[in-house]
């Protein structure tokens, strides 16, 4: 009963860190935008009637034409990952299913690459083709690896990291191939591989907030059903939940919201895997609540990642997944280390 008292704080708590996170990724970055202008552009914007300085006009272009977009999608890729990693931990009943190390990441970066060596997005229906590709190289690594690491009717730990590490490998050398084919490309496709998403603008934003939505809302709806699954799948058969049809829609939109994020900010380590984890610590199993609140996390947790990303060596960038990895590789360590000691 207690416990339950506690989720609506919670809800609040990381709602409000997520309007901190995004007003703190608007104003800060390699130039900082002053609250005070801040607050008058948005005023002029919503009120009108306000004369902007040349100052102010300057800081309203960066704003709408590229912090704010870039915010949106950095938001919505943190939600995708954190979610898509919490479902796959509740469906493998595994702590260190993270779409990056089940190779699911990998694989939409394979496809995505893919698509952008035929021809680097211009025009918005080239934003809408990405995600398709990369959804589908998500699906294939999905699929391999879980053939792979399934021994008899159980997956166990090892075997599915083992076997994420073998498809990661195999797509990362068929990507780093095509990029050596990809020409003028290259440098581009390689900064979006870590992590560091070339793509500016509203584009990738109108491109990729249909497909991680979807993703995010579908996942967050079979919540209940990923409780009773924890039980096995014959008890979760008699409590009338039909096991492969849910399995199969969980994968599917578990690697649509993936594949989503990848397509549009590159290959970024460790974000669903970290943050599910401590929300699992915070709220409890109940994955009604874990999804719905990793969304969040995940929106606060990379949107703390970018601003870090942009402000360390400013005015150059570093690209954000090289941040996460430094956050995210002890905190694997450490649950790795728990895990050999109890079973999760």
């Amino acid at each position: 009963m207690k416990k339950e008292n506690t989720l609506p704080k919670w809800g609040l708590i990381l709602g409000a860190g997520v309007l901190i996170a995004v007003l703190l990724s608007i104003v800060l970055g390699s130039v900082n935008i002053p609250m005070r202008d801040f607050f008058t552009i948005l005023r002029e914007r919503v009120v009108g009637g306000i004369t902007l300085s040349a100052r102010q006009e300057k800081y309203a272009n960066i704003l709408f034409q590229l912090r704010i977009p870039r915010t949106l999608l950095v938001m919505l890729v943190g939600a995708a990952l954190a979610t898509s990693g919490g479902a796959y931990q509740g469906l493998f009943q595994n702590p260190l299913a993270d779409p990056y190390l089940i190779g699911v990441a990998s694989g939409a970066g394979l496809g995505s690459i893919i698509a952008m060596t035929i021809q680097w997005p211009q025009e918005l229906q080239g934003y809408f083709a990405i995600p398709i590709s990369a959804f589908s190289g998500a699906m294939l690594a999905v699929i391999l690896v879980y053939s792979l690491a399934k021994v008899g009717k159980t997956i166990h730990n090892t075997t599915l990291i083992l076997a994420g590490v073998a498809v990661s490998s195999f797509s990362n050398a068929l990507t780093s191939f095509l990029l050596l084919n990809a020409g003028g490309e290259l440098r581009r496709a390689i900064v979006w591989m870590m992590g560091g998403s070339t793509l500016v603008g509203w584009k990738p934003v109108l491109a990729a907030a249909p497909y991680i939505l979807v993703g995010i809302t579908a996942l967050i709806s079979m919540g209940y059903q990923l409780n009773v699954m924890q039980f096995g799948d014959e008890e979760a058969q008699q409590m009338g939940v039909p096991v492969k049809k849910v399995r199969l829609a969980i994968i599917l939109a578990a690697s649509l919201t993936t594949a989503a994020a990848v397509a549009f900010s590159g290959t970024i380590a460790f974000v669903g895997l970290v943050v599910p984890h401590i929300l699992r610590r915070m709220v409890g199993n109940d994955y009604r609540q874990i999804l719905p609140y990793s969304a969040l996390g995940g929106a606060i947790f990379l949107l703390l990642a970018d601003i870090a990303a942009r402000k360390l060596l400013a005015p150059q960038e570093i690209p954000v997944g090289v941040i996460t990895t430094l956050l995210g590789a002890p905190f694997f360590l450490y649950i790795l280390r728990r895990t050999k000691r109890k079973t999760w």
